[in-house]
Order: C-alpha cells, then sequence, then structure tokens
C-alpha cells in the first residue's frame, strides 16, 4: 500500500484561493482527497475547485473569513454533509493583515490583535472545531507556520510572534487530541507567493536565493510546502505528532 495516499479522505484547507493553500489543495487532490476549500474570493476558490475536479476529486468551494468562528464552523459542517465526513484539517490562511511588516514597538493595538486573529486564534478555533466534527474516528491538523517563528524577525516582529505561538499550540494540542488526532505543522522558507512579494522589499538586482543565502540555491514553491502537507496527513506520519517541519532550502 501506498501510505501517501489519501483515497476516501476529506481535507478543508483554508487560504486555498492562490499560492501556498492552492498549491496544498492540489496536492491533497493529486494524493485522492476530496477537498473543501475555504478563502474570502469567491473567484479564486471557484478556479481551484475546478483543477481539483480535474484531478478526478470531488471539491466545494465555501467563501470564509478564518476570522469567523460562525463561518469556520460552517464550512466544517458544508465538508461533513457534501463531501461526507472530516478527516484532515488545513489551517494555511495567514500572512499580514494589511502587506505590512512592523516593528514590535512601531506596532498599533488594533494592528496586534488584527495579526493574532488572522494567524493564531483562527488556528485554534479551526482546531477545536476540526476535532468536533473529526470525533472518535480521528484525522490529522496541519498547521501552517513560518520560517520566522525561529529566532528574532527585525521589522517583521507581530508575524513572527504569532507564527511561534502556532508551534506552541501546535505541540500542545497534539497532548490534548492524542491518540484519535494527529497535530502537526509546516513552516514554510521564503516562497515568492502574491503575499509575499507585496510585504517585501528586497533590493532588485540581486537573485532573492543568493540575497538569502539559500544553501539549496533556489526559493520554494507551493507543490514544496504541498507535498510535505501530503506526508503529515497521510498514514506515512502515522507516528509524528506535535512536531513543525521546517521547509525551507536549507534556511
Amino acid at each position: 500500500m501506498n501510505p501517501f495516499d489519501l483515497t476516501g479522505r476529506v481535507a478543508v484547507v483554508t487560504g486555498a484561493g492562490k499560492g501556498i493553500g492552492r498549491g496544498i489543495a492540489l496536492a491533497l487532490a493529486r494524493a485522492g482527497a476530496d477537498v473543501a476549500l475555504a478563502a474570502r474570493s469567491a473567484s479564486d476558490l471557484e478556479e481551484v475547485a475546478r483543477e481539483a475536479r480535474a484531478l478526478g476529486r470531488r471539491a466545494i468551494a465555501v467563501p470564509t473569513d478564518v476570522t469567523d468562528g460562525d463561518q469556520l464552523e460552517r464550512l466544517a459542517t458544508r465538508a461533513v454533509a457534501e463531501l461526507g465526513g472530516l478527516d484532515v484539517w488545513v489551517s494555511n490562511a495567514g500572512g499580514l493583515p494589511d502587506a505590512t511588516p512592523r516593528y514590535l514597538t512601531r506596532t498599533p493595538e488594533d494592528r496586534w490583535d488584527a495579526q493574532l486573529d488572522l494567524n493564531l486564534k483562527s488556528v485554534w478555533a479551526s482546531a477545536v472545531i476540526a476535532a468536533k466534527h473529526m470525533g472518535d474516528k480521528g484525522g490529522a491538523i496541519v498547521n501552517i507556520s513560518s520560517r520566522a517563528a525561529q529566532g528574532g524577525a527585525l521589522k517583521n516582529g507581530p508575524y513572527a510572534a504569532s507564527k511561534a505561538a502556532v508551534n506552541s499550540l501546535t505541540a500542545t494540542l497534539a497532548l490534548e487530541l492524542a491518540p484519535k488526532i494527529r497535530v502537526n505543522a509546516v513552516a514554510p522558507g521564503p516562497i515568492p507567493t502574491e503575499n509575499f512579494n507585496a510585504s517585501t522589499k528586497f533590493p532588485e538586482g540581486k537573485p532573492l536565493e543568493k540575497l538569502l543565502g539559500v544553501p539549496l540555491a533556489r526559493l520554494g514553491t507551493p507543490d514544496d510546502i504541498g507535498n510535505a502537507v501530503v506526508f503529515m496527513a497521510s498514514s506515512a506520519s502515522s507516528w509524528v505528532t506535535g512536531q513543525c517541519l521546517y521547509v525551507t532550502g536549507g534556511l
């Protein structure tokens, strides 16, 4: 048997309309999972759903604001009702709410709250809801963290703090939900998505992988993260929980 096979599983992916979320959703579909796709933009979701269906999978698009608990509950309920269950939940939605990195000491309170609501509170709320719907049959929760969670992050403190907290949340949830539900995280390094490009202002004229000193000499792709999520969602990682897998090209 292929331990990476997800045939017959139902996966929810938040932030699935573009970038890393799209890569995760399609990687899960290629592995055999049916997918419930969530993001704020209905048009983006419908396009990804069409791509998943072209792979022979069932897919539903559920416009969702992950900072709203009622909408997260609706997302889970629709996955169960329309796809037949809930086996995998990937909390990918996140980033910088206004695409603006900030020093901790120069962050207005409302911007701090927005960052934590998007990157941390939504992950906690999603895990509580996912666990309830998975029930005794169990499943896998995968939280998308970031390389920024390691060490200090000058000029990007609120984001880094929120992702470091996601790693702590992941480890504690793994203890609370074991043995039925495994909870892990995947932490991407630099991947030139729309969100990444909008929130970083690197100088032009030098390849970013060289500027950052990426040991594997290339930037990451959404597929790199999608493949790592498939591992964490599948029986290939059946003895792994409470861990954060850094997919960073060696950074």
